[in-house]
């Protein structure tokens, strides 16, 4: 399969340059960015040429991976599914719900499949955490919170990034706490949210199960305050998501995987285009309650 890849950013440059590069059921086919300088040093890198237009490296790709800020991503993921290319996007899909809905319907529209790189489920033991308590009955609350230092202090490749100091952690570490419950504790059906200090954001949700929970996110915390963690806690006692696994390359090279694998059965990927877009609603709406 060739794949496209569309951005420069960090996230391109140290996560799904090299998988690409490396995954032996790809070709990267090559690079498009908005600045031509980027695009040119990162293809040289990875021993592939750059294009000047999206719709010229559409037409050369049997897939498109996306590295950009999720309102650029959004209109060039429906384009590249318009143009027959299948989809590993990054999350946010987007940051407004219609946008995220117009993702998925494009995909489905045209016949291609679609995975969202949220890490954790792409990365172990955490992927295997997730399955296995989703697979059980009687959870009654949750809690993730995602507490960074981005902001607070930290040496970060993220720190110069301007949509991420413009929507916060709430749009940029929301999508994976999200992404742990949902799974677990279902849909949401009603979202409270209430502002911290910096950038930090507390969620109550209510699941259509019946299930509630909480959510803390933050890119403003200090080094010494920061760390992820999560737990579920109902019939079958109480449990803690397990460390993560820090190689972002392995990691996307499953999600290139799944990608493969989505193609090849025809079976949507449960972390497609669509489960992205619900998780953008549920954003949109704690980020109007905190409003």
């Amino acid at each position: 399969m060739r794949v496209g890849l569309l951005g420069t950013g960090p996230w391109a440059v140290g996560a799904h340059g090299p998988a690409l590069h490396a995954h032996p059921g790809v070709e990267l086919a090559g690079v498009w960015g908005r600045r031509p300088e980027a695009a040119a040093e990162l293809a040289g890198r990875f021993d592939t040429g750059t294009y000047d237009e999206p719709e010229a490296l559409f037409a050369d790709c049997d897939a498109v991976a996306i590295a950009l800020p999720p309102d650029v991503q959004a209109p060039l993921a429906v384009r590249a599914a318009e143009a027959g290319c299948h989809l590993l996007l990054d999350k946010p899909v987007a940051t407004e719900p219609g946008a995220a809905a117009r993702v998925a319907e494009a995909a489905e529209r045209n016949g291609v499949a679609s995975v969202v790189f949220f890490t954790l489920h792409f990365s172990e033991p955490t992927a295997s955490w997730v399955r296995e308590q989703a697979a059980r009955d009687g959870w009654l609350v949750g809690r993730a919170d995602w507490l960074s230092p981005v902001f607070g202090g930290a040496s970060s490749p993220y720190a110069d990034s301007p949509w991420r100091r413009e929507r916060g952690a709430l749009w940029d570490v929301g999508p994976h706490a999200l992404s742990v419950l949902l799974p677990v504790l279902g849909d949401v059906t009603d979202v409270r949210a209430a502002a911290g200090p910096g950038d930090t954001a507390h969620l109550v949700l209510r699941h259509a199960g019946g299930a509630s929970s909480t959510v803390t996110v933050s890119h403003t915390m200090p080094p010494e305050a920061a760390g992820v963690s999560a737990e579920l806690r109902g019939t079958a006692g109480v449990v803690a998501l397990p460390e993560r696994e820090t190689d972002a390359p392995a990691a996307f090279g499953r999600a290139v995987d799944a990608l493969l694998a989505a193609v090849r059965t025809g079976e949507p990927h449960p972390y497609g285009a669509r489960f992205a877009a619900r998780v953008t609603d549920v954003l949109a709406r704690a980020e109007a309650s905190l409003r």
